[in-house]
């Protein structure tokens, strides 16, 4: 089941991008900036468990600007369409903000260029982006790959 996630939620969706952290696939993110934009996330529970087992997040930036980020899900249930229905759910929620230019930084880009994403240069998205990036430990190295979509 897919929904906007709710307080109840930030411990699980803290667990997820931790677990994703420590190998180096996703900045983590610290419990008082999750509680900031919760309303940014989407979870995947699973029914049987009534457990958090994925999160993706529409983060805006601009009037027209928006990126997909914390995309996590456990990996007991990966290879399941979970990181999928995330992604389209954030950028269906993209469409409805009327957001223009929807761009990710990740390690798995074959995974966003089947909904539209390309590739593009970091240094063509805007310095307030990289607010989040002081705190990483690639900072100022970042090895991650930028992508867009345009909407």
């Amino acid at each position: 089941m897919i929904r906007k996630a709710v307080l109840d939620d930030v411990n699980a969706i803290h667990a997820l991008l931790a677990l994703y952290s420590k190998k180096g696939e996703l900045l983590a993110r610290p419990l008082s900036k999750l509680y900031d934009h919760l309303r940014d996330f989407w979870v995947f529970e699973d029914p049987k468990q009534k457990k958090v087992v994925g999160c993706c997040a529409l983060q805006f930036c601009w009037e027209d600007l928006a990126e997909v980020r914390s995309l996590a899900v456990d990996p007991e249930f990966t290879g399941q369409k979970i990181g999928t229905t995330l992604t389209e759910r954030a950028i269906q929620e993209a469409f409805y903000f009327k957001i223009k230019d929807l761009f990710t930084l990740t390690y798995r880009p074959t995974f966003f260029e089947q909904f539209g994403f390309s590739t593009i240069d970091k240094n063509v998205l805007p310095i307030k982006i990289w607010a989040d990036c002081i705190g990483c430990v690639s900072f100022p190295n970042c090895d991650e790959i930028a992508l867009l979509k345009k909407l």
